[in-house]
């Protein structure tokens, strides 16, 4: 982790602004305890707790380098000693009354009315888990707001800092010495590091969506360059009075381009480390975390994990009743030793999209893919534009200027029966490039109905008209359009020992430019997959040289991929082009 610092870039914190609404309702900084009691209501927006609770807040906790850092505990009032659920997010301890996130869970459809507003954005809801006797612990790390500290961002370090706090929640008099993590996005992203550093304290973890590659995941997935949200993310870097050093993750995107150094190696999980029982909630439809959870879960040890694949976006599907439940069995087993049948929890519970209203949740199988999937080889057919079980005996390519408005190549596969696919599909490709010595190549997989319209599905409640709006050319994790996946061509380079025949890998290591005349074959990752596909309907596999999901969140666009001349995808004779597909035999 040295080396890394050393290579670290830092910029000065933003200012918090200490008024008691910007970073939400009891977000001031005034240490003490206090009794909340049963019904009581941070504002009249907000469900009322459900419970006496214990609030005690800005509870000094001092780190191995001598660091404080302060955190909010909410647990339930009485004598009985309880696990502590943490969530370990730079988002603001206080921030569930946030008027930037009441807006944002207003913007899908969550209603404030469905939450204590004490909760941790994307973080356990102490209404909830105090109520069925847990503590709810809401930290705020190094450097943010009144922690002092420089401000980090992914890596060894925040989780060696959470590491500490673990091990002095469990020495708390109030506490049974089980600590556990749960929360979306960032707070379950931090998890795989939290837990790859194996407290002895942390009974388990809950990481519910969350990549955990920072290089791959965010700043250049499929090698080309993007640091747009990493900007959104630290906008939450804010410290009280003078200003700290943050990390600024955006500018080390923008000087280190390739994978194999210090600082990108400290910002991987080690998931090979995380011993701990883990219950993994991953989606098809989430742009930015679906392919690291999913390389999370393949990179575990096989012990004492579960996967659970939902058809919504992680929000809803977190703060849901019956998911809560599902989540609080996992816990009772775990940090309080109740027998309640959770070993019998199938390891993999899958969903399946069929984009026309059907909602298939919960299927049970022993693995992901499920037993009885076989890959299956659609190739490229040039000349008639089709997906063929049969590779054409003849090269015919399609071809596509770059730079024009309509830069793509499609092929079209119709189902004959119906069909499931689930799985990993991939894309390998032989291409090249007339005017230019490099491609940003995107490939997407879209269902068809039976008269040729693409569906897609929305993943939150809010379906209206500006929600339309908000997702046709992006907010790309509120509406689920297919899979999809992306390559720079000259970072093509495979990591031999990482790579499987379903999902290739890459080094990231080096720049192969391509000359003139020259063809390559590439091979891309796409997005896990559950789909439906019936009698009649069809597959839509488009090759293409702009970006057609667009940004993660709205008012974060995507960057542009990078792309001059003529594309050439080489279809047929000694180019095998395919799509490769996860077909689950009925």
């Amino acid at each position: 982790m040295d080396k890394a610092k050393e290579m670290m870039l830092f910029n000065q914190s933003f200012k918090y602004i200490d008024d008691g609404v910007e970073h939400g309702i009891l977000s001031k900084f005034n240490p003490g305890t206090m009794e909340l009691k049963k019904g009581y209501q941070v504002d009249q927006r907000f469900m009322p707790l459900l419970c006496d609770v214990i609030f005690e807040r800005d509870v000094p906790v001092k780190l191995r380098d001598g660091v404080t850092i302060y955190t909010d505990v909410f647990r339930p009032s009485g004598e009985e000693k309880v696990p502590v659920i943490i969530s370990w997010s730079p988002y603001g301890k206080a921030a569930g009354t946030a008027p930037r996130y009441t807006n944002l869970f207003g913007m899908i459809g969550i209603p404030d009315s469905e939450l204590s507003g004490l909760h941790k954005f994307e973080g356990s809801d102490p209404a909830y888990w105090c109520n069925h006797g847990y503590a709810v612990c809401n930290p705020d790390p190094r450097g943010i707001a009144h922690s002092e500290g420089d401000i980090y961002m992914i890596g060894t370090q925040e989780a060696r800092d959470c590491y500490d706090l673990i091990e002095w929640l469990a020495e708390q008099e109030w506490c049974n010495g089980k600590v556990a993590t749960s929360g979306t996005s960032y707070l379950a992203l931090s998890q795989w590091f939290i837990a790859a550093e194996q407290p002895p304290h942390l009974a388990a973890i809950n990481p519910v969506e969350g990549f955990g590659d920072a290089y791959r995941d965010l700043i250049r997935r499929g090698g080309i360059l993007d640091v747009n949200f990493a900007s959104r993310l630290q906008v939450n870097h804010v410290h009280a009075g003078k200003p700290v050093r943050r990390e600024d993750v955006h500018d080390e995107g923008l000087k280190y381009p390739f994978a194999n150094c210090e600082l990108w190696e400290d910002k991987i999980a080690k998931f090979e480390n995380i011993t701990c029982p883990a219950y993994v909630v991953a989606s098809y439809s989430n742009t930015l975390h679906t392919p690291g959870t999913f390389r999370a879960w393949r990179s575990m040890p096989k012990e004492n994990k579960w996967l659970r694949i939902h058809d919504n976006q992680e929000w809803p599907d977190f703060y849901k009743e019956e998911q809560q439940e599902d989540r609080l069995k996992f816990f009772d087993h775990f940090l309080k030793g109740i027998d309640n049948g959770w070993e019998k929890t199938p390891v993999v519970r899958y969903a399946l999209h069929d984009f026309e209203g059907g909602h298939y949740e919960g299927i049970e199988a022993e693995t992901f893919p499920p037993k009885g999937t076989e890959y299956k080889k659609m190739y490229l057919d040039g000349a008639t534009r089709t997906l063929s079980t049969t590779l054409a005996k003849a090269d015919i390519p399609a071809i596509y200027d770059s730079e024009a408005s309509l830069a793509q190549a499609s092929f079209l596969y119709k189902a004959e029966e119906k069909t499931e696919l689930v799985g990993y599909p991939k894309a390998k490709l032989y291409v090249e490039v007339d005017g230019s010595d490099d491609m940003d190549i995107l490939v997407y997989l879209y269902k068809l109905d039976k008269f040729g319209n693409h569906l897609q599905q929305f993943v939150v409640p809010n379906m209206t008209a500006r929600m339309h709006d908000l997702t046709d050319r992006g907010g790309s994790v509120l509406r689920y359009k297919g899979s999809n996946g992306r390559l720079r061509v000259s970072m093509r380079h495979l990591d031999e020992e990482k790579s499987t025949d379903e999902v290739p890998a890459y080094t990231f290591d080096r720049e192969e430019k391509l000359h003139k005349g020259e063809i390559v074959e590439i091979e891309i990752e796409m997005f896990p997959i559950g789909m439906l596909l019936y009698p009649g309907e069809q597959l839509r596999f488009i090759v293409s040289a702009k970006d057609e999901v667009g940004g993660i969140m709205p008012g974060t666009p995507a960057a542009p991929p990078v792309n001059f001349g003529k594309h050439i995808i080489h279809c047929g004779g000694q180019y095998d082009s395919y799509l490769q597909l996860p077909v689950r035999l009925q």
